[in-house]
């Protein structure tokens, strides 16, 4: 797609009238005076939650954020392939592939040796490896990844909406609440024409601070963050610019001899581009608004790296100078480490209000908004009673791990992205675009590995299905559906509606034969009083509805006869009680994409493969490892009642 070709537009391309193209958001009236979660900032953390959480009409939820209104334009912009597949879990990947930029290549620009004023192209490098995922590394203006979680939330069977106007006062959590109570109380000062001033107080069971860098709701459970001093300056435009550096459609980092470093980002519609211009050491204690630095000085510093190529800025769409720092809090919740045994987290904080880092490796609103994908299955589980309360411990346990990575990693990069000092000595293209390629899996949100917990089984199996590594996300790849032969990603089953999903791969026999593994599984699963699916199914809820098993067969889809398959794989429905005919599939041999092998599956015995609903990958076993299936399951869910 091509738009902002005549001036940036905020708000939907595809809508013709600009006054039109950002649709109406929030609701209006009093918030609610008792809800089960609250959650507070309208960001990426916070609409990934609240997103997630509308899937369930049961769950009372409400967010709230202090702006007015929706964000018009943002200041990140980079998703991840990780993020992507998410994206895809909540029903949008495909309106975000059509509109966003696709970052198929990274270029790398030094200093000219023969005249070091200059800048020469020194390589260029695939910005993702093969294989990694289905979904590209591209990049989409934060306001409209926003967009995207809003009609999630507006279309959902909550259909729940931001309150905006509303700033935090204090949060309140009541020492002697029972866990069902609502304990923790909020005060929020209403901002709006008509009402300000006005305070509003909430109750919730839960509260969670998507709130920013500066969290209210961090500080008041007494969590800081701490870190390095910010002391390098940079500079961020989005511009319409008119030039003749040859890359300027290309994602390029450029490292010149005595001025600095550039990272260019090309961005959505074809016109636009985003440019992080290095500026200046800060001095210790020194904040860069003090330098005074304008948008005409970072044209002028853009100017002098780039050369001997030119710039002419036509449009300025946003722009901002900041410093880079990286900070993290100790702990994700309300909770003492010293009292996990005996107390259970009320408050939890996500995204920007646990660690902040630079923006140049594209990581902040991804880990955020897996942070927020992270918590929002569990809190939905313990609401819904098919989870104890413990399990929201897990929730700080993960994501505080996989923040400590980011922030090592952020602060590796940007060393390396400023390590221009001037000497025309300091810039080493090279070294730059090695890191890049050793560190790809990392920045495409992939390298993600949670340890061994009630949640992730030890890897005692790991052999039968090595490409699917437990604590990493699941991995997806092309099968054919047997019941209509058409090609799907494996992966692309596993919605964001909270359900685990049991992936059966099949041995290498005949799956309809009686003494079948595969019938010998579906039949302890649908029937024995064992089984997770009948123990914690809902009486007269379907199925599926709480995990949901499919199978992959080794046969071509044309030598199978479905009617033959075990009746898990066919299960009657709905109110009417309509067969499933999506739960069995078989490789595109085709294609030339054989999952058994794309995934190092064991094809003589295969394996089960159990999927949290977060997408990541919690536990592989043997076909008969009915009992430790079972058990892996009854360690943190509750029996339906």
């Amino acid at each position: 797609m091509q738009f902002h070709l005549n001036g940036f537009e905020p708000g939907d391309p595809e809508i013709s009238d600009p006054d039109a193209r950002v649709l109406a958001s929030g609701t209006s009236g009093s918030v609610p005076a008792e809800v089960d979660v609250l959650i507070i900032g309208c960001g990426p953390a916070g609409l990934t939650l609240a997103a997630q959480l509308s899937a369930f009409p049961d769950i009372k939820t409400c967010i709230v954020e202090q702006k007015p209104g929706r964000l018009p334009r943002g200041q990140a912009d980079g998703v991840a392939c990780r993020t992507m597949e998410m994206f895809h879990a909540y029903g949008f990947s495909e309106r975000v592939l059509k509109e966003a930029y696709w970052v198929n290549e990274t270029t790398f620009w030094k200093p000219d040796d023969g005249k070091c004023e200059n800048i020469v192209r020194s390589g260029r490098v695939q910005d993702v490896e093969d294989g990694l995922s289905e979904f590209p590394h591209v990049i989409l203006n934060q306001a409209r990844v926003h967009d995207c979680f809003l009609d999630v939330m507006r279309k959902s069977p909550a259909k729940l909406e931001p309150y905006y106007a509303r700033r935090l006062l204090d949060v309140h959590t009541s020492p002697t609440a029972r866990f069902e109570d609502h304990a923790v109380t909020v005060s929020l000062e209403r901002l709006d024409a008509g009402h300000e001033g006005e305070i509003e107080t909430v109750r919730a069971r839960y509260v969670v601070g998507c709130d920013g860098a500066r969290s209210t709701v961090r500080k008041s459970i007494g969590r800081e963050l701490r870190g390095d001093s910010a002391n390098h300056a940079w500079g961020v435009m989005d511009v319409l610019a008119v030039t003749d550096f040859p890359d300027i459609r290309f994602k390029s980092l450029i490292q010149s001899a005595s001025d600095g470093s550039i990272l260019v980002i090309p961005r959505e519609g074809g016109y636009l581009v985003r440019l992080y211009v290095e500026l200046a050491n800060l001095d210790a204690g020194e904040r860069v608004a003090a330098r005074n630095i304008t948008s005409d000085d970072l044209i002028a510093k853009a100017r002098r790296i780039l050369n001997p190529h030119t710039l002419d800025v036509k449009e300025i769409a946003w722009w901002s100078v900041y410093e880079i720092g990286q900070r993290l809090t100790d702990k994700f919740d309300d909770v003492p480490e010293e009292e996990v045994a005996t107390r259970l987290p009320r408050v939890f904080i996500a995204g920007d209000a646990c660690h902040t880092h630079s923006p140049k490796a594209g990581q902040g609103m991804n880990v955020s908004m897996q942070d927020a994908f992270n918590l929002g299955w569990k809190l939905a589980s313990v609401l819904r009673k098919r989870s104890g309360p413990q399990l929201l411990h897990s929730y700080s346990a993960e994501r505080q791990a996989v923040a400590k990575e980011l922030i090592d990693f952020d602060r590796e990069w940007a060393e390396m992205l400023a390590s221009a000092k001037g000497d025309n000595k300091g810039a080493d293209a090279a070294e730059t675009q090695n890191y890049f390629i050793r560190h790809g899996r990392y920045t495409a949100g992939t390298a993600t590995h949670y340890s061994p917990s009630v949640l992730t089984a030890e890897a005692d199996h790991q052999h039968l299905a090595k490409g699917l590594v437990i604590g990493t996300r699941f991995h997806s790849a092309p099968v054919i559906r047997l019941a209509d032969a058409k090609p799907v990603h494996l992966g692309h089953v596993a919605k964001a509606d909270g359900r685990f999903r049991i992936f059966v791969f099949a041995g290498a026999g005949d799956p309809a034969a009686s003494s079948s593994p595969v019938r010998s599984l579906c039949d302890f699963l649908g029937e024995s009083p064992k089984s997770p699916v009948r123990r914690y199914t809902p009486a007269g809820a379907d199925i599926d509805s709480v995990i949901d098993v499919r199978a992959v067969f080794q046969q071509a889809h044309t030598e199978l006869a479905i009617e033959a398959m075990p009746p898990l794989l066919l299960p009657p429905k709905g109110r009417y009680g309509l067969r499933d005919y999506e739960k069995m599939f078989c490789p595109d041999l085709k294609g030339g994409h054989d999952i058994f092998a794309m995934r190092g599956i064991e094809g003589k015995a295969g394996c089960m493969v159990v999927v949290r609903p977060d997408q990541y990958v919690a536990h592989v076993l043997p076909l008969d490892g009915h009992a430790a299936l079972a058990a892996y399951f009854d360690g943190f869910m509750l029996r339906a009642g």
